[in-house]
């Protein structure tokens, strides 16, 4: 049996669990540690053999972790943590806050290309998935438009973002795709829309007693990056409805690029994900690129790197030739 590749966790939410769950299912991998800035004792796993370590004990392990994944969020901790951890580890991130991840990338890339270790940034299904049949379908359809659609689903990091809004005690968005503009798209006309026409955000907010709503809802709506320019509805309800009616973390969406080929055919291609988890799929995601980062790094593949750097065969437990017989 090969030598199973040691996964370290930083981060016990809801993607760190995922991750969990992920590894559990790959049997050329195994948790070597979840660091968490919360109290050790205070974090419950299913599992006993897991560890669980304060995140100011990560570095003791930087010789026994092949791969860190980070499972923080992109508002606040990974700015900081995906630089900090790239100096001593592999590091595969979800960052995914599209207009910042250029930056994002060169300040990984330093980090891990000075210290010889390799990063793959921005994980997941959107940036990740999303982003490789977006460069795929205007590859193969050169003339012609590329649109994305998100929902209707829970979007993490734009609830995160909210949660972090001081006066909010707990919060939830939902990103709903508009539906004419979704038929317009399907039917090869190539519309123009704006980023207001194709979708809506809709958010559930709990308060902390004392705090104004109304300047709550302001710097929602006013956020840049996440609601700015978005058509966005702001709902407070109580911790207990959050509760009941919003606790689940469905998600989707689909990539579509209406083109046409030589001769002046219309040509539709079409990407789509339906997930009961959005979290766990993103986790399952993070985890196949941690193969990959492994492998990078072992032939001397240092850096950062995203997505589109990644050949898919890295991705894989089986071996390319098993992939070439089973699956070309």
């Amino acid at each position: 049996m090969n030598k199973q590749i040691k996964i370290g966790i930083v981060g016990y939410g809801n993607l760190g669990k995922g991750v969990v769950s992920s590894i559990e299912q790959s049997s050329d991998m195994i948790v070597e540690g979840i660091f968490t800035r919360r109290s050790p004792e205070s974090i419950s796993v299913n599992n006993p053999n897991l560890k669980v370590l304060h995140i100011s004990q990560a570095e003791a392990y930087k010789d026994e972790i092949d791969v860190m994944i980070l499972c923080g969020g992109s508002a606040t901790d990974l700015p900081e943590q995906g630089p900090q951890f790239a100096r001593d580890f592999n590091t595969v991130d979800s960052f995914d806050t599209h207009a910042k991840i250029p930056e994002y990338f060169d300040s990984v890339d330093k980090e891990a290309r000075e210290n010889g270790k390799t990063s793959i940034i921005s994980v997941g299904w959107d940036p990740g998935l999303f982003s490789i049949n977006r460069l795929m379908a205007e590859a193969i359809l050169p003339v012609g438009e590329t649109y994305t659609f998100w929902g209707n689903g829970v979007s993490q990091g734009h609830s995160d973002a909210i949660r972090r809004i001081e006066g909010v005690k707990g919060a939830v968005q939902y990103t709903v795709p508009i539906k004419e503009a979704v038929e317009k798209v399907r039917s090869g006309m190539n519309p123009e829309l704006s980023t207001a026409e194709k979708h809506l955000r809709v958010c559930y907010v709990v308060t902390e007693e004392g705090y104004d709503q109304a300047e709550i809802e302001k710097e929602i709506k006013t956020m840049p990056n996440y609601f700015a320019d978005y058509e966005t509805e702001v709902n407070f309800i109580s911790e207990e409805e959050l509760k009941d009616k919003h606790s689940k973390l469905p998600h989707g969406g689909f990539v579509i690029r209406g083109g046409q080929s030589g001769e002046g055919n219309k040509q539709i291609i079409e990407f789509s994900l339906n997930l009961d988890s959005n979290p766990e799929f993103t986790s399952s995601v993070l985890v196949a690129y941690a193969r990959a980062a492994y492998r990078l790094n072992k032939e001397g593949q240092v850096g950062a790197k995203s997505v589109f750097e990644v050949p898919p065969v890295y991705l894989s437990p089986k071996s390319a030739e098993e992939l070439r017989k089973n699956l070309l």
